[in-house]
């Protein structure tokens, strides 16, 4: 037999892909188990055959899900992007404006220093409260008693709610010489300090207070992860002769590269939506110092007793949501290599 004979019939020109396949010799197996796997794949798809797998029950069960979730999530971000081209105050008939919401938004003059608060809380967020979580987990896991209580302690601003350490850091913040924090420095002959009451001082003020009361919680994911670094990576370190700080560099890092990536993204998009800590210590003083970009969409549909501005809010909002997403998307691209490396 010639080495062309054995070809079958379906990859002659002008065949049909299923000719060759039915009719072969007895003998010639190659050719039934497409033509079976193609039927089989169409009798998967048939809808009596779905509902008798059981993708009805499913989808009755995953319906109030669905719904809900629908409701209260996606509904919502559709009513914010077409609110965002209206001229609703929610209490008077929404006019159609187009663009206009978004041309009066850019053209804020306040839009600028609001963008440039922003980035510079996430900014300093991120030189302060990045490392030290790390820096507390791995030094937690290194310790060989009441771990227990080190957790409850790193975990413990985050069960305070927010309004109360807000009011709290609001009262050591007191610029007088006789505030808890100006008393203490004090003592070693600094101050007193106008925390909240600087325009240089203001943000960092904030800060400082945003990282103690959120740092408690990447700690304990952090502290989740170290626990599941292999310990014989450790001991073959140690053999070699590595110190603390070079299984640290070494080890656990390449071995958190992952989760830090993950948290490095979520610190970032939850320092750009800063707005509480802005709103309650200083309202965006002195001077317009801590005026964020959440905080004027705030004002645009709060600040104006019953007349807010929502079409312009929602603007500033859908702007914000776009940003956040092409930067997310942008950075898992740069990253995905690097995380799985």
């Amino acid at each position: 037999m010639s080495a062309t004979s054995a070809v079958p019939r379906s990859t002659a020109p002008g065949d049909s892909p299923g000719a060759g396949l039915v009719g072969g010799p007895a003998g010639d197996g190659g050719g039934s188990v497409p033509r079976r796997s193609s039927v089989a794949r169409r009798r998967g798809r048939n809808p009596v055959t779905w509902v008798r797998h059981g993708g009805l029950s499913a989808l009755v069960f995953a319906l109030p899900m669905l719904l809900i979730f629908g409701v209260f999530s996606w509904w919502p971000i559709v009513r914010s992007v077409v609110m965002s081209f209206q001229k609703t105050n929610l209490v008077k008939p929404a006019t159609w404006v187009g663009w206009d919401n978004f041309q009066y938004v850019l053209t804020d003059p306040d839009l600028p220093t609001a963008i440039r608060n922003t980035f510079y809380f996430a900014l300093l967020a991120l030189v302060i409260g990045f490392p030290i979580p790390l820096v507390c987990a791995v030094l937690m896991s290194s310790v060989r008693r009441m771990k227990g209580l080190y957790s409850v302690l790193a975990y413990l601003p985050v069960v305070v709610p927010p309004v109360v350490s807000v009011l709290l850091w609001k009262f050591f913040y007191d610029g007088s010489a006789t505030g808890v924090f100006n008393t203490i420095l004090g003592k070693v002959g600094l101050g007193p300090y106008a925390w909240l009451s600087s325009p240089s001082m203001a943000m960092p003020s904030l800060v400082l207070e945003a990282t103690w009361a959120a740092a408690g919680g990447t700690v304990i994911i952090y502290l989740a992860a170290l626990i599941g670094v292999p310990g014989e990576l450790y001991d073959a370190a140690e053999v070699d002769g590595a110190g603390l700080w070079r299984k640290i560099w070494h080890v656990t890092m390449p071995q958190l590269r992952g989760v830090l990536f993950i948290t490095f993204i979520l610190q970032i998009i939850g320092t750009v939506q800063v707005f509480l800590e802005p709103y309650l210590f200083t309202g965006g003083g002195p001077a317009n110092a801590t005026l964020t970009v959440l905080l004027m969409i705030y004002n645009y549909a709060f600040g104006r007793s019953l007349g807010g501005d929502y079409g312009a809010a929602t603007a500033l909002s859908v702007m914000l949501a776009l940003f956040l997403a092409i930067l997310s998307l942008v950075y898992f691209k740069l990253t995905s290599a690097w995380s799985k490396s």
